[in-house]
């Protein structure tokens, strides 16, 4: 055996990931296969709807968190305002998250908004506007998420690199000292 074989990177994380995709697969499933084996709209529509919800609030407070290191949230200030509230790891923790981890997180998350809006592109060509109330609650909490996790990600984005510019400033310091003075 080679020493020098590179060791893929497993999930740090499986049972995040498992629940991650498991609401965002569950809503969609049943909404598609719901189409074939169930006549009652009423039915489709709390079900479909409870299970992107569970979906949007396990992505937002939970896997969000694990995977990626990003939390968001909006919040009412005291004058009546909306105030978005974004929340991010330090940049020493955010460099080693796990990349398959956050692969998985990110793709699930766009893909999901894309299924979504093909569904919805479904709906309208067979004219079924009750069918598309459900894929525009849907879209709406994944896009919510979407939006709440970008802006997370470019604030954490700028925490790397400030966390990267320092460490590497402190190293240069340090490895300037230590040859000046022989140590």
């Amino acid at each position: 055996m080679d020493q020098h074989q590179v060791v893929s990177e497993n999930y740090a994380n499986p049972k995040t990931c498992f629940f991650h995709v498991l609401f965002k697969a569950g809503a969609l499933a049943f909404y598609i296969l719901s189409a074939l084996f169930v006549n009652n709209f009423v039915i489709i529509f709390v079900i479909t709807v409870l299970l992107a919800a569970l979906d949007f609030w396990v992505v937002k407070n939970v896997s969000g968190r694990i995977l990626v290191g990003l939390r968001w949230w909006n919040e009412i200030d005291d004058e009546g305002n909306s105030v978005w509230k974004f929340e991010c790891l330090d940049g020493e923790s955010l460099a080693r998250m796990n990349k398959k981890d956050s692969w998985l997180f990110w793709w699930t998350l766009y893909l999901t908004a894309a299924a979504w809006i093909v569904l919805g592109i479904f709906s309208l060509i067979r004219l079924h506007a009750d069918y598309l109330l459900v894929v525009g609650v849907c879209l709406s909490l994944s896009i919510a998420n979407i939006v709440g996790f970008t802006k997370c990600n470019k604030d954490a984005k700028k925490n790397v690199a400030d966390w990267t510019r320092t460490t590497l400033l402190s190293s240069g310091v340090r490895s300037t000292i230590q040859s000046a003075f022989g140590v």
